[in-house]
């Protein structure tokens, strides 16, 4: 979360925020180096992918990887990202996350408990959340995840009890053919920075709904950007009870607990 997190470098915390949620000192969560240049700024909409991708993402130049190197729940996790595909980097969303599930764990009980992650990205709060004792299904866009089921692999084989699984989800299409409601309950979904400059939030917001099953809780992360993102807030709170679980007024990142609403 830039702002209370180092502006340039993910998963940097700057001075510690007295928040509802809470954030540990600078240093607990410094990463050891960064490797490789950076991209563009990353609040640039240019390089929205298409929902409707079904490629392989395989970048056209291989100097756009890079090694990010994280500590959570005491462990090194070494996360490879690219510049050139939003699915392939990891925003301040989702450091705040899980900064928030490791501050929590006892309180969330997340041991054994089966999470769902939408948006996975390179996959870092899935990674956390499964070494945390969580069962874990990170989904994202096809295009995505090769290098997502990398990092999951790298980081999680050797000290999870539970392998985080990987699929396909294309938002708010072919739900119940891919996640029937009679088989695949969660605990809790997870979603971090999911809402910026694109075309798909009400699909988004369809899919957020048709996880919620009663008893499942949906942790949501964000930096607020754009007049859309508060829309989108507003139709979040319109079909969830919603808290507000903590926040950086500098960085604008939020994090909401939502509890969908039950006729």
């Amino acid at each position: 979360m830039d702002g209370c997190l180092s502006s340039q470098r993910p998963g940097c915390l700057g001075e510690a925020q007295h928040t509802p949620g809470g954030w540990l000192d600078a240093d607990k969560k410094r990463p050891f180096q960064e490797d490789g240049p950076r991209g563009p700024p990353r609040d640039s909409p240019e390089r929205e992918p298409s929902l409707q991708s079904l490629q392989t993402f395989v970048p056209t130049d291989y100097t756009s990887y890079t090694q990010e190197n994280y500590l959570y729940a005491g462990k090194k996790i070494v996360i490879q990202e690219s510049i050139e595909s939003y699915g392939a980097m990891v925003w301040p969303g989702a450091t705040a996350l899980c900064q928030y599930l490791e501050e929590h764990t006892e309180e969330l009980n997340l041991q054994n408990a089966k999470i769902l992650e939408i948006g996975a990205g390179p996959g870092l709060v899935s990674i956390v959340a499964s070494i945390l004792g969580a069962q874990v299904t990170a989904t994202d866009l096809p295009d995505v995840l090769g290098n997502l089921q990398h990092n999951l692999l790298k980081n999680t084989l050797k000290c999870a009890a539970h392998l985080p699984d990987v699929k396909a989800l294309v938002w708010g299409e072919d739900l119940e053919k891919h996640f029937p409601k009679s088989t695949c309950y969660y605990d809790y979904v997870v979603a971090s920075d999911v809402v910026y400059h694109h075309y798909f939030l009400d699909k988004l917001l369809t899919t957020m709904v048709y996880f919620s099953q009663p008893g499942t809780v949906l942790l949501w992360a964000n930096k607020f950007r754009f007049s859309t993102d508060y829309e989108f807030l507003d139709k979040f709170k319109q079909v969830f009870d919603t808290t507000l679980l903590a926040e950086c007024s500098e960085s604008s990142c939020k994090i909401f607990k939502g509890i969908l609403k039950w006729d």
